[in-house]
């Protein structure tokens, strides 16, 4: 089992960026492939991201490819997502998640375990 917690979600302007990261209790963190989601208010829990185990390969929902960056360092068992040229439709709550399952992995169901989710707001 694995508990995850979200930092670094904030307010910042169209334009800007934040790093988010993922810390994750246990000792078999690297055993796991992870992803980020986020969550707008009214709408369905969305993909953004995911890295496998070894941080080997990693896809992107199209809306945010060439914006956010997926990366992980496992001895420190934290996982991060870099987000430049923020804008305003990127605002939700953005969850990291941890699974066992192999690809595809860009979907809510894969997933067993999930953080708290940390609040992002992009002002225009």
């Amino acid at each position: 089992q694995v508990q995850l917690v979200e930092f670094g979600g904030g307010l910042v302007q169209a334009g800007g960026s934040l790093r988010l990261s993922c810390a994750a209790s246990g000792r078999t963190f690297s055993t796991y492939a992870m992803g980020w989601f986020r969550q707008a208010p009214g709408k369905e829990r969305e993909f953004v991201a995911t890295i496998i185990w070894s941080g080997g390969s990693t896809a992107y929902v199209d809306s945010v490819k060439g914006r956010f960056t997926i990366s992980r360092d496992n001895p420190k068992n934290t996982m991060y997502l870099q987000m430049n040229s923020l804008k305003p439709e990127d605002t939700a709550v953005y969850y990291c998640a941890a699974t066992k399952a192999r690809w595809p992995l860009d979907s809510v169901g894969r997933y067993d375990y999930w953080g708290q989710g940390t609040q992002v707001t992009v002002s225009s």
